[in-house]
């Protein structure tokens, strides 16, 4: 088995060996992860945070021992906390990395940080001011940066910056959790589920008060919920159906 841990600010993990697959997730900078399947140009990766696979370009990562990824794992998280930050190497050479880095591995790469950071967990309340930092990032399929990002990415970075693991898909975060009955029962923090027409879970927001939403859907935006699902101020219709209501804290 081999490993390894992603030396730059933001890679794209693929579905197939090539730079023309689909792109289904991001790989931050300091994310570390198994070697499942190598070829001469692409590696097939398991990320050790969410369990995700996909492809990764064997120029955009630096391989370490097994005893390294173990002792990362056993290591609680310290995140980068700026929307936008910069790790110094030792040639004094700048490298931007994004809010949510992991920077446990930042001595392996010889880089010095002096930023923003945190490695605690927070209450469950500060999910949503968590939230509102991502106010009008654009949407991307595979995305979770400030610079784009997809529903359950979105969901994933705020509950990771508060200390909390969800898995990637919003198909996969409907199976964590306890099903609420009512949207009387949410609380700020909580996560809505929507299917479409076949009953396929497709998309995923947090439950602010007053029965408000933040979500991903061609940005974040904060948006009206109710039983029927996520009124669009802006177009005057619904967009998306509730399907279930989560309590994952």
């Amino acid at each position: 088995m081999q490993y390894g841990i992603c030396n730059l600010s933001i890679v794209p993990l693929r579905l197939e060996a090539s730079d023309k697959s689909e792109l289904v997730s991001q790989v931050l900078y300091g994310e570390f992860f198994k070697v499942i399947e190598c070829r001469k140009s692409w590696s097939k990766v398991k990320l050790h945070f969410d369990g995700y696979e996909g492809w990764m370009d064997n120029k955009q990562y630096l391989p370490i021992n097994k005893d390294t990824y173990s002792t990362l794992k056993n290591e609680d998280p310290v995140l980068s906390g700026d929307l936008v930050e910069f790790v110094q190497d030792e040639n004094e050479q700048l490298h931007p990395i994004v809010i949510g880095s992991t920077l446990n591995g930042r001595h392996i790469l010889g880089h010095r940080f002096e930023g923003h950071f945190f490695k605690n967990k927070f209450h469950k309340e500060h999910l949503v001011n968590t939230a509102l930092l991502y106010v009008n990032t654009p949407y991307l399929w595979g995305g979770k940066t400030p610079f784009g990002m997809d529903c359950s990415g979105f969901t994933q970075m705020v509950y990771k910056l508060n200390g909390y693991k969800l898995l990637r898909d919003a198909s996969q975060q409907a199976t964590q959790g306890v099903a609420l009955s009512f949207i009387e029962e949410s609380e700020p923090g909580d996560l809505a589920f929507f299917d479409n027409q076949e009953g396929q879970i497709i998309h995923v927001g947090i439950i602010m008060k007053d029965n408000y939403i933040i979500h991903a859907h061609g940005k974040v935006r904060v948006d009206r919920l109710d039983h029927s699902g996520i009124f669009n101020a802006d177009k005057k219709n619904y967009t998306h159906k509730l399907r279930v209501i989560k309590k994952i804290i």
